[in-house]
């Protein structure tokens, strides 16, 4: 009986040590398969890339065309008679980098439309005060661009070779192309003979020699809780007004009717920063709220 023991205790024995060695793992075998298994969309799983890579087609033809927004400023195929595309001797592209806040309407470019006229005192949608001055015009509502051609003085030029210095002080609507100008009835009678009524110009942006200096304008409701600022009489045409918020400045939106508004009142009554589109700036300080009144200033934008 201890003798069938002794051999089925060593019978068991060897079974163990058999199964022991054959579940021991084999070193270099498992290495080979221990290294992760790349997940399906990586990286890992992609072919190398052979050469360098080229957007779709369709990314191509998307890239390649504006947006409707970005192409609603462009003149139809019916106003290209008059449009405001810079004639090609006056307009090298690199006219704006002397102007980088400029917009539509850029110094040393020269545009090409038409000019009618209309019975002007001077005043219209920049806001400005009837006036004597007589040489005005309103500018087409495509290069009026939001009041940012208000103030500006551009040279008109008729195909006779007349031409005369005019202000924009107003704005005029749809039923002027790009390009166009509707002059005082005056300035257009410096340029031909009013019972032509309409004309061919080219015009072009300039920075009178002598302008006087720049006022600023409370507009009427103003108050230290919400004002409106208007800048008026400056040489070149502006294209940023800042308020002082605290230690720096902060940049005031401009409407169509020419007033740059603090809708929260920040800034109104304190030191106002003017900047033309040459990016020179003006500070004017010591001014009240006053609505509706015309404080002059002792500064002036340089002639260009």
């Amino acid at each position: 009986m201890y003798r069938r023991w002794l051999f089925l205790s060593a019978a068991a024995a060897l079974i163990v040590a058999s199964l022991v060695v054959v579940l021991l793992p084999d070193d270099g075998e498992d290495t080979r398969h221990a290294a992760p298994t790349p997940v399906a969309g990586t990286s890992a799983d992609l072919p190398t890339a052979t050469g360098s890579p080229r957007p779709s087609a369709a990314a191509t033809t998307a890239s390649a065309k504006p947006s409707a927004k970005a192409t609603s400023r462009t003149p139809s195929a019916a106003a290209t008679t008059a449009s405001a595309k810079p004639s090609p001797p006056d307009a090298p592209q690199a006219a704006s980098a002397g102007a980088p806040l400029a917009g539509r309407i850029r110094p040393d470019v020269t545009y090409e439309g038409v000019a009618t006229f209309y019975d002007s005192d001077g005043g219209g949608a920049c806001l400005y005060d009837p006036s004597d001055d007589v040489m005005t015009g309103a500018m087409n509502s495509t290069d009026y661009e939001s009041a940012k051609a208000c103030g500006a003085y551009v040279s008109v030029r008729a195909a006779n070779g007349t031409s005369i210095t005019v202000r924009i002080t107003n704005e005029c609507p749809g039923e002027c192309a790009p390009g166009q100008i509707d002059l005082s009835a005056e300035a257009f009678a410096a340029l031909a003979d009013p019972t032509l009524g309409r004309i061919a110009i080219t015009w072009k942006l300039v920075s009178p020699g002598s302008s006087g200096t720049m006022s600023i304008r409370y507009k009427t409701g103003s108050s230290r809780y919400w004002c409106g600022v208007q800048a008026i009489g400056h040489r070149n045409p502006v294209a940023r007004l800042e308020v002082r918020a605290g230690g720096g400045w902060r940049q005031l939106s401009r409407t169509d009717y020419n007033y740059f508004i603090s809708e929260d009142g920040t800034g109104c009554g304190g030191a106002i920063r003017v900047t033309d589109i040459f990016g020179e700036r003006l500070t004017v300080d010591g001014l009240a709220i006053r609505p509706n009144v015309v404080q002059p200033t002792r500064v002036q934008f340089a002639a260009h």
